[in-house]
């Protein structure tokens, strides 16, 4: 079974956990709606990750909706003693799968209280406020109102610790006027690397950085130069993906997902991995435009 602690570990919230953790959201059924198509996959996946290390997992109540809390809870309750839950809120999902905004004061405090019921516990580890955005990413805008009826929710003991998830650094500026802002969930990956100075700004503040979509998410990640590097490394390429992201920054947490043991193995399988500086500075010329993608 892979080591995972070989990638390190960093602070989330009052804890720490490994740096290589999982991404639950794949369990749900096609387009993360309804139940998965194979139901005992997605809990052997759970325990599979739980079992080879994994102390971190990202969800959300509106994957499925509710499926994939209920898959976690089934799975793995009554919780290791070290397992970080985090959750997302923000959003709710339409009959026709769609993704809509929920973000008056009652529905964030619905979606508390929900994620709470379905996983099973009297408080949240980590609750990161999902701001939808544009089509392209983060969108600026106030979010004060809806980050103070969160932070009430930590008052009275719901809730632990705040992320933000889809923001901007002037909207992680504003929260932090508000309230302690444990983690940042944005998208990134060795293409998509608007947030590069973002990173290095809340390393230097011992901020947590989760990238969403590192390999891609709907549309996996794909580039000649990124295929060169893993058949050099005698990797996959999606392994060498991860790694670079575990070389980027030393407070990036990984949380790759998917619904199959075999791949959940191949994802770990990247915490070990070994990206010389040639190799990882061939990488970094993706975003650039000068290697070929």
């Amino acid at each position: 079974m892979t080591d995972i602690s070989k990638a390190g570990a960093f602070k989330l919230g009052d804890r720490t956990v490994k740096r290589m953790g999982f991404g639950a959201m794949q369990l749900a059924g096609k387009g993360v709606f309804g139940p998965p198509k194979d139901r005992a996959q997605a809990i052997a996946v759970l325990r599979e990750a739980v079992a080879s290390g994994v102390n971190h997992i990202d969800t959300s109540d509106y994957y499925g909706p509710y499926v994939v809390n209920e898959l976690i809870r089934e799975a793995l309750y009554p919780y290791p003693e070290d397992l970080v839950i985090v959750t997302k809120i923000g959003a709710r999902r339409g009959q026709d799968a769609s993704w809509i905004p929920a973000m008056a004061p009652a529905e964030l405090e619905s979606a508390v209280r929900d994620n709470l019921s379905r996983l099973g516990l009297e408080a949240l580890d980590v609750v990161n406020l999902r701001i939808m955005g544009t089509a392209q990413g983060p969108a600026e805008g106030s979010i004060a109102a809806q980050l103070t009826v969160v932070a009430e929710l930590q008052r009275k003991g719901l809730v632990r610790h705040i992320g933000l998830s889809n923001v901007t650094p002037t909207q992680i500026a504003e929260g932090r006027r508000i309230c302690e802002i444990a983690c940042v969930q944005n998208m990134y990956n060795v293409v998509h690397r608007e947030d590069d100075a973002l990173i290095d700004d809340l390393a230097r503040a011992g901020t947590a950085y989760v990238p969403f979509f590192p390999l891609g998410g709907f549309t996996p990640l794909q580039s000649s130069a990124l295929s060169d590097v893993a058949k050099s490394l005698g990797a996959t390429p999606m392994q060498v993906a991860l790694a670079w992201l575990l070389r980027r920054a030393p407070n990036i947490l990984l949380i790759p997902g998917t619904s199959s043991v075999v791949h959940l193995r191949e994802n770990l399988a990247a915490s070990s991995l070994d990206l010389p500086a040639d190799r990882a500075a061939a990488l970094d010329q993706i975003a650039s435009g000068k290697a070929p993608a």
